[in-house]
């Protein structure tokens, strides 16, 4: 983990509400996606916990959803801007264990890690079946990204505008053997009722973001665990929902 400045290369709303940020800055230690980057923002006390889409080549992209006053402030950023931020923090999807076939599912902001998890699972053959759940059809992102991946794609819409009408737990047609899952609690808690392993990225309120102030911890079936440190990517037999 480092102190790292960061300049802002492009940051432009890609959905309703939705922004992706493009920052110039070290990415050398990011080892896997799942870790996130910690921003620092002028007049906030707190850090803003983000998890990062792409990485590489000393470019990172961050898709992010405006929810309050430090994503709105972030939304403002121009190109040209600078800013703090701690990266690389927490422990990313153990690619090891994922098999050839596992579902990566993503709800709405949720798609983030799961873009760059599947580049390299199809880099490594692995063919992974990629599932993204949307409200409404305006409110699609990556959709392109992830076909120009060469990866099987389905996408779920609640009101069914595009794709597959409901959650992604419809677009999954039944129980999925192994999934590396990112969203909302209660879309996650869901497909874990419908996998039969996997890794869940579970979000939680953060403050120092690297394991000190205890504040994110959870109680899982291996003992009290910090989101941040020991996190974010959990297996799901170690989660109790």
């Amino acid at each position: 983990m480092k102190d790292n400045r960061y300049e802002v290369i492009k940051n432009e709303m890609i959905a309703p509400g939705t922004f992706l940020l493009t920052i110039a800055g070290d990415d050398s230690e990011i080892k896997c996606p799942g870790q996130f980057i910690n921003i620092k923002i002028d007049g906030l006390y707190l850090r803003r916990p983000m998890s990062i889409c792409e990485y590489g080549g000393g470019r990172m992209t961050i898709i992010y959803k405006v929810v309050g006053k430090g994503t709105d402030a972030l939304s403002k950023l121009q190109a040209g801007d600078s800013f703090d931020a701690l990266c690389p923090l927490g422990n990313g999807f153990m690619i090891d264990d994922i098999p050839a076939g596992a579902m990566l599912i993503g709800g709405g902001a949720g798609a983030m890690p799961i873009y760059k998890l599947a580049r390299i699972l199809r880099d490594e053959g692995k063919d992974p079946h990629v599932i993204i759940g949307f409200n409404r059809k305006e409110e699609i992102f990556f959709a392109e990204e992830f076909k120009n991946l060469g990866t099987r794609l389905t996408v779920a819409t609640m009101d069914g505008s595009e794709g597959v009408k409901g959650t992604v737990v419809d677009a999954m047609d039944g129980t999925a053997d192994y999934v590396c899952v990112c969203g909302p609690d209660p879309m996650m808690k869901a497909v874990a009722e419908h996998s039969k392993d996997g890794q869940f990225d579970l979000g939680a309120r953060m403050a120092c973001g690297f394991g000190a102030c205890m504040g994110c911890t959870v109680i899982t079936n291996s003992g009290p665990k910090r989101v941040c440190k020991d996190g974010p990517i959990f297996k799901q037999a170690d989660i109790i929902w």
